[in-house]
């Protein structure tokens, strides 16, 4: 499939916190990347590269990953990106942005993401208390920013080649969700909560690349789509959790537990209820949205 119009594209510094959108982005093995100078990009220069998809995320004591699953109130927490700074601030007004400088070469930690144990550089103690303190959290965390010097592969039942790379994301580099398959489901809701005007936005599925299309759910039949010039394998649907009924903004649960339980009447699975597909890149380069 080839000459898929893009519509929006995130990427997500920090795993579970807030996504920020841009126009465009630079593929690369591990995922989309900021990048300064998008139409003087070289192919394999990653020199341009900024701040990756899922290149930080916040631990507990043991080195275990934090989520929304467990932690909704992540979805309040805003990221920007300012030279090799990370700007935090948080939907609460009450809690003061904080400015990190980016520490790629400090104290590493052994940190787990499922099963998956690797290395992060931990990004020092004042960042760990102000998510501390903004998450209102009883645990000590603590923010680790995934080192170059550690590969995390992909699973091997799903890559393409050894020591394939992925970053802090759950499984894969790339997230893609299709504009009809979410008008499906709000019409769904629409039908099923006809005095409660319940819809869902894209942003509850937090998809890197979101493309438009007439069809709902088409993308599951793609093996492998082209973008920008740019191949893609499509390797897995994407098995959904409680993140996709959390506002993305408040944090706060859908109490109708709303897409999961529309989405469970026809989405599910023996793995799972599905939404979008994970993706790996078969090339690299810049995408842009239309």
């Amino acid at each position: 499939m080839n000459n898929l119009k893009i519509v929006n594209l995130y990427i997500y510094p920090i795993k579970s916190c807030q996504g920020i959108e841009v126009k465009s982005a630079q593929v690369t093995p591990k995922g989309l990347c900021l990048i300064n100078d998008a139409y003087n990009y070289t192919i394999g220069d990653h020199r341009r590269c900024g701040v990756a998809d899922r290149t930080f995320m916040l631990v507990d004591e043991q080195g275990k990953f934090l989520t929304q699953r467990e932690y909704p109130q992540l979805a309040t927490i805003k990221v920007d990106i300012s030279d090799n700074k990370l700007i935090l601030s948080s939907e609460n007004n009450d809690i003061s942005p904080f400015e990190l400088t980016i520490l790629d070469d400090d104290i590493h930690r052994k940190v787990t993401v499922w099963r998956d144990e690797t290395m992060g550089i931990y990004q020092g103690e004042e960042v760990a208390k102000w998510f501390k303190n903004a998450l209102k959290l009883n645990i000590n965390c603590y923010l680790v920013k995934q080192s170059s010097q550690y590969i995390r592969p992909i699973n091997n039942k799903y890559s393409l080649k050894d020591n394939q790379p992925v970053s802090f994301a759950d499984g894969f580099p790339f997230l893609l969700t299709n504009t009809a398959s979410l008008a499906e489901l709000n019409h769904r809701l629409k039908v099923k909560y006809p005095q409660d005007n319940i819809q869902i936005p894209m942003r509850n599925f937090r998809p890197n690349i979101v493309i438009d299309t007439d069809t709902p759910f088409i993308e599951d039949t793609w093996e492998e789509i082209e973008i920008n010039y740019i191949k893609f394998k499509l390797v897995k649907p994407c098995s959904r959790c409680i993140i996709t009924t959390t506002h993305q903004k408040t944090g706060a649960r859908n109490l109708n537990k709303e897409p999961l339980l529309t989405l469970s009447n026809y989405r599910k699975t023996q793995d799972g209820i599905m939404f979008g597909q994970n993706m790996i890149a078969l090339s690299e380069g810049v995408i842009h949205t239309w």
